[in-house]
């Protein structure tokens, strides 16, 4: 009896041990197997002005995207990446305003240029090494293209200043003990589609634990620029960006910083305001409302303030926005020249 007990208990383990041998080999392959995804999101808003007119043409904050009056769109983005184990490829593409605006320099020559946000291959080398070859959105600033990475939905005037995309070759390396750093040589700022020039831009990166020091050489002009954050407590984050660029031969320049402190109120609202102070040089002009023909100074002290709620995968923004400038860049209720914008807007993002 005890001899057939003994059999029946070493067959049992004998299935065991080749059940789990199986399964662990087949999560493996699974493992390493290429992998597809499909991702993106899509956003539309509302804006009005409180101080100024909303039938007056682009009366707004001079930054980037949400410009438009009353109920308007923002992007729908549509992104496909194939993962592999050493190499793989992003196809980025925007449809709507807020795409447009972001490749503003397209199409150059391709008819659909003006929908590739980002389209690049990239192989890892190794462990440590990364190349990427093509078209990439740029690695300055703390703000991005997309609104859904973004915790303001209206953007800064260091992100509208500061370049948006890259087309060349870049190569990142992992230094370990949280050290990271980067090299790029690349088209002309902004020029995606081919380089038309000859002339050819130089980056790098250099960061440590969240924090990034980022240059740029491009065509005469020079840009420094750090990013980074810090959590505070499990509530509170303190997001930084500071950045200066100047242009060869009273080319004109920037210089700005801005604060992003965020409170997580609870597991699905979060409060954040956007402090930044800015101004530029001879070249830029003022940095009043686009389409405005009031001039600036080319200073202004920027205030934003963005509930975030998440239900699901839709988010809602609620934001306030006050730009006041040195000179009287703006207009008012009544047409007459004022140093300041008070706005208001409303975004609803969905991601998949």
């Amino acid at each position: 009896m005890k001899t057939i007990i003994n059999t029946n208990f070493g067959k049992i383990f004998i299935l065991a041990l080749l059940t789990v041998t199986v399964t662990t080999a087949v999560a493996q392959e699974e493992e390493t197997k290429p992998k597809f995804s499909f991702s993106g999101s899509v956003d539309a808003y509302y804006r009005a002005n409180l101080t100024a007119p909303n039938d007056e043409e682009a009366i707004a904050p001079g930054s980037s995207f949400a410009q438009l009056p009353g109920f308007s769109l923002g992007m729908a983005n549509v992104i496909a990446a194939y993962e592999g184990e050493k190499v793989g490829f992003v196809a980025d593409l925007v449809f709507g305003p807020r795409g447009t605006d972001a490749i503003f320099a397209s199409p150059m020559y391709s008819a659909t240029g003006d929908i590739v946000n980002q389209l690049y291959v990239y192989w890892n080398v190794s462990d440590a090494v990364t190349l990427t070859f093509g078209n990439f959105n740029t690695f300055l600033g703390y703000e991005v293209i997309s609104p859904v990475a973004n915790f303001n939905y209206s953007t800064s005037y260091l992100f509208s200043y500061g370049p948006f995309s890259h087309t060349g070759l870049k190569a990142d390396f992992d230094l370990g003990s949280d050290w990271s750093a980067m090299v790029a040589v690349m088209n002309p700022t902004d020029l995606t589609e081919f380089n038309p020039t000859g002339d050819y831009a130089v980056g790098a990166q250099l960061g440590y634990s969240g924090q990034f020091l980022n240059f740029l050489y491009s065509q005469g002009g020079f840009e420094i620029d750090y990013t980074g954050g810090f959590d505070l407590s499990e509530e509170f984050f303190l997001g930084l960006n500071a950045a200066h660029f100047s242009a060869e031969d009273d080319g004109g320049s920037f210089t700005g910083v801005a604060l992003y402190p965020q409170y997580a109120v609870s597991e699905t609202f979060s409060l954040g305001l956007r402090g930044e102070y800015f101004m530029t040089g001879d070249f830029f002009g003022d940095v009043a409302s686009i389409g405005s023909d009031v001039d600036g100074d080319g200073s202004v002290l920027a205030l934003t303030l963005t509930g975030s709620a998440t239900i699901g995968d839709l988010i809602l923004k609620p934001e306030i926005r006050l730009d006041s400038s040195a000179e009287d860049a703006f207009i008012d209720n009544d047409l007459a020249p004022t140093k300041s914008l008070a706005s208001v807007l409303f975004a609803a993002i969905y991601s998949f």
